[in-house]
């Protein structure tokens, strides 16, 4: 049985809950079983969020986890409040343009990546999140980039189709940084 129980956290606006959803959504386009469950602290604006994401060959029992295997972390308070909760052997990748902070976990893999420096040169701040998102793929292959490709193509519609290139360039881009 393969299951991935992915956790991602930063702050609203980083894009934590577009990670979610296109990797569900590539998940069923992967025919996965999944599952995103959101997340959001009190505040309006730039608050925390974070969500959960189950991608399983197997129908999935729970959509909450308390003991991740897998977390994307996008800034320094959700490595605080998540780095205790994964599992031994679990996988972390960690945005190391806004998290200055190491882990003080030896009994997992932490993947580094500068990716607000990448979604720069690309163009676009904003695709910072896809680039973590490509990384995170690169180490876990939780689902296909064919996948990838079918969700953003879901999700980016209307005035946002502009985008999908840029998006896909980005995952593309996570992905190869950490080869």
């Amino acid at each position: 049985m393969s299951e991935h129980l992915l956790v991602v956290a930063g702050f609203g606006g980083q894009g934590v809950m577009l990670i979610g959803q296109i990797l569900a959504t590539a998940g069923m386009f992967d025919n996965q079983h999944t599952t995103w469950l959101p997340s959001y602290g009190p505040e309006m604006r730039g608050g925390t969020a974070n969500c959960t994401v189950v991608v399983s060959d197997e129908i999935i029992g729970s959509p909450i986890t308390n003991a991740p295997n897998e977390l994307i972390v996008m800034n320094i308070p959700s490595l605080i409040k998540f780095e205790k909760e994964i599992q031994p052997g679990g996988v972390m990748v960690i945005n190391t343009s806004v998290v200055d902070r190491k882990t003080n976990r030896n009994d997992i893999s932490v993947v580094e990546i500068d990716a607000n420096s990448i979604a720069e040169k690309l163009g676009n701040l904003k695709v910072a999140n896809m680039v973590v998102l490509g990384a995170y793929l690169e180490k876990t292959g939780t689902v296909t980039m064919e996948g990838v490709r079918k969700a953003l193509e879901k999700k980016l519609t209307g005035r946002k189709a502009a985008l999908l290139d840029l998006n896909i360039q980005a995952v593309e881009e996570g992905m190869k940084s950490v080869r």
